[in-house]
């Protein structure tokens, strides 16, 4: 492919660097904080952010209608800040996983996540890593995305009928919990899904989420339900959106050497598992996958007269994020359209906030299309938008990846189908046994059993 007018920078430039993934990451967030103060003033933002730690924040609690858009612009550049400290602290290369965890963390930083009801959480997780004597750093990703379940933490502290300080102790200490759990049962879980989502997280989160509210529930305590979302910031946002994308674009085309170069393979990966893009393809192809998928998603959320309030951003942070961590269009666009085909077959609002939250979330599912085809893409697709509309009851809105928590049962639901139709096309095809990702009927034995006398 022809290069671009500029010059070309190769891969081996020492100009990629940790220092640059690094600037790339904290400029995002400055970006964040120009955007607050162009919403809000300073004292705006202040009694607003004071706002957003104190108040429950369960699935979906906009912190845009909560408190303001400034301060909840605030709450994610200072979630990303402190994202970046603590992974640094543990001296870490910044990988494709972490990036899309600071992606991530800032969109739900929007709606749910807030410097507060995080901390606790995290510090779970780093006394699992002391009481077992392993190092913090192996479950980095544990403690990161296992923020999810936040809410819980300001469920618990404000909402609770306790008196402030009692409920600030005994929130933390529910986060505490939550972090100490976490780590074995993301390993566990993982072999559920056989890594067919890749919000391995929110499954977690869920499980643990529905373990405790059923616990609540046996007390007779009731969590509310909570759909608290903005509207009327479209042409703004999506400006700061379109821009910020064109500068990933970019930057990745600058990095890879002023072309395209490689991007066929990268849209040949299937996801699966969460590959890390950055290692395998390099920073500059790895921006430029982000930046489409900003743009795609955004593009999808304004074709359907969406909102781009704070979850709906949220969502197209974390699709964006996980660019760099198992999404490219290729394997996001079939979960799109099958969410959108079930949409509009069963006569959802598709403008809505509820129905945008599954379809970009939803996008968890992309190794399904990535590994077996557009078909079961958008079969995929459409069994998650079913699923979904009834999960969310089991966790009371504590976990923020209400997506992944359904996603994780939509991929054990259809992988083992598509898995048997897939192992006997390519059984017939090839006239020999291949094995299976998951096993199926143990072929060899049922002929055997055939042929032997009864």
């Amino acid at each position: 492919m022809e290069k671009l007018w500029f010059p070309p920078l190769q891969e081996e430039d020492p100009l990629i660097t940790e220092k640059i993934k690094y600037s790339i990451a904290f400029l995002f967030s400055l970006t964040l904080v120009g955007l607050a103060l162009h919403f809000n003033t300073l004292e705006e933002i202040w009694y607003g952010s004071l706002k957003i730690l104190i108040s429950p924040a369960n699935l979906v609690t906009d912190y845009f209608k909560l408190a303001n858009v400034g301060a909840a612009f605030i709450n994610a550049a200072l979630m990303i800040i402190k994202s970046l400290f603590i992974i640094r602290s543990t001296k870490v290369a910044l990988s494709g996983p972490l990036f899309a965890a600071i992606f991530t963390i800032a969109g739900f930083s929007l709606f749910g996540k807030n410097l507060f009801n995080s901390i606790p959480i995290i510090v779970g997780v780093l006394l699992y890593a002391k009481l077992t004597r392993t190092p913090f750093k192996n479950y980095l990703l544990s403690a990161l995305y296992g923020t999810a379940l936040g809410p819980l933490v300001s469920e618990v502290a404000f909402n609770s009928g306790f008196s402030f300080s009692t409920g600030i102790f005994l929130g933390c200490t529910a986060g505490v919990i939550v972090g100490l759990i976490l780590p074995p049962l993301s390993r566990h879980f993982a072999s559920f899904h056989k890594g067919f989502s890749l919000y391995n997280i929110g499954f977690t989160a869920g499980i643990i989420g529905m373990a405790f509210i059923a616990f609540f529930r046996a007390y007779g305590i009731e969590v509310d339900t909570v759909y608290l979302v903005s509207h009327g910031y479209n042409q703004p946002l999506s400006i700061y959106l379109y821009s910020l994308f064109i500068l990933l674009f970019s930057g990745g085309i600058y990095l890879n050497g002023g072309s395209f170069s490689g991007y066929s393979n990268f849209l040949n990966e299937d996801g699966r598992g969460g590959p890390d893009f950055m290692e395998r393809h390099g920073l500059g192809l790895t921006l430029l996958n982000m930046a489409l998928l900003g743009v795609l998603t955004t593009t999808f959320v304004l074709i359907v007269r969406g909102e781009l309030n704070g979850p709906v951003i949220g969502g197209v942070f974390t699709v964006v994020g996980f660019g760099a961590f198992g999404k490219h269009v290729k394997n996001v666009f079939p979960i799109l359209l099958g969410v959108l085909l079930v949409g509009w077959l069963t006569s959802t609002e598709l403008s809505s906030t509820s129905f945008l939250l599954t379809a970009l979330f939803g996008t968890t599912l992309a190794p399904v299309s990535g590994h077996y085809g557009v078909i079961a893409g958008i079969l995929a697709g459409s069994l998650h938008m079913v699923i979904v509309t009834n999960i969310s009851y089991l966790h009371a809105g504590m976990n923020l990846y209400n997506n992944g928590f359904s996603g994780g049962f939509t991929a054990a639901i259809i992988v083992p189908l598509l898995e048997v139709v897939f192992f006997h096309k390519n059984n017939r095809k090839n006239k020999g046994l291949i094995k299976p990702i998951i096993n199926t009927e143990p072929v060899e034995d049922l002929e055997k059993t055939k042929n032997s006398p009864e």
